[in-house]
């Protein structure tokens, strides 16, 4: 640990931690073993982070959310083990709604990226620069945004897609897709993704059936699903894309136009 450095003496920090100099750790934080927290890190009340991650010069986890709602309740903000958080990101602690603000596993946020109050976000999730995330959105695992993409409030983005740069993301995102233009509409599914992550084209041929009756064939999106879940042959994907477009009460993003 620096001399330069401020750690509460009840902060909880684990074997092999590396504080550099200028970084402040407040009383409320726990700190996994092998992380490294750059220069000029300021980690607050509620932090909990994960081993082995690395957190870079100027970002901020755990400070208040900028929710005039908040009440000062006590509420986390949570970070897996081996993520990296780059240089200014702002990651909020949540609110009384889900009570954190969390980040899986393996997940890198680049730098600029804003993470607000409630959002909860799986493992091996890539968040490129300018990233700007509202309350309350959830991210699966293995999703991919590039840079400058803003995501509204409450918003859904499924396991797997891809997310083009510099688009405004108002409605779901379904797992396995590709999503870009103004506005976001389905461009087609992530074949390159999947395949780098082992799927099979059995499996990625199915994905893309699924969703060439969804959104190429010209059905609404209700009959659409009635059609698949009759016709489709079972697979823990079609399981997993009605399953995601059923409980998308606010709607998922636009077709091919």
């Amino acid at each position: 640990m620096s001399q330069l450095s401020y750690i509460h003496p009840e902060a909880k920090v684990g074997s092999n931690v590396t504080v550099e100099p200028f970084s402040t750790v407040y009383k409320d934080v726990v700190i996994g073993d092998g992380t490294w927290i750059g220069p000029n890190v300021t980690i607050m009340d509620g932090a909990r982070i994960g081993k082995n991650c690395k957190i870079f010069p100027g970002a901020v986890i755990s400070a208040v959310p900028q929710d005039l709602k908040y009440a000062g309740e006590q509420t986390t903000a949570e970070i897996g083990d081996n993520t990296i958080i780059r240089e200014c990101v702002t990651f909020n602690r949540g609110t009384v709604d889900k009570g954190k603000t969390a980040i899986g596993s393996n997940c890198l946020l680049m730098a600029y990226v804003h993470v607000a109050h409630d959002c909860i976000i799986g493992n091996n999730v890539i968040i490129a620069n300018s990233v700007n995330l509202a309350g309350h959105v959830e991210i699966e695992d293995y999703a991919i945004l590039e840079g400058y993409v803003g995501v509204s409030q409450f918003v859904r983005i499924g396991a797997h897609s891809f997310i083009s740069g510099q688009t405004g993301v108002r409605k779901n995102v379904p797992p396995f897709v590709k999503a870009a233009r103004e506005p976001l509409s389905y461009i087609g599914i992530n074949s390159v993704g999947l395949r780098r992550r082992g799927f099979s084209n059995e499996s990625i041929l199915q994905i893309e059936d699924i969703y060439r009756t969804i959104y190429v064939k010209g059905y609404n999106v209700t009959n659409a699903i009635n059609i698949v879940e009759q016709e489709a042959p079972s697979s823990k994907e079609k399981d997993l894309i009605i399953k995601f477009i059923r409980e998308s009460t606010n709607g998922i993003m636009r077709g091919i136009s």
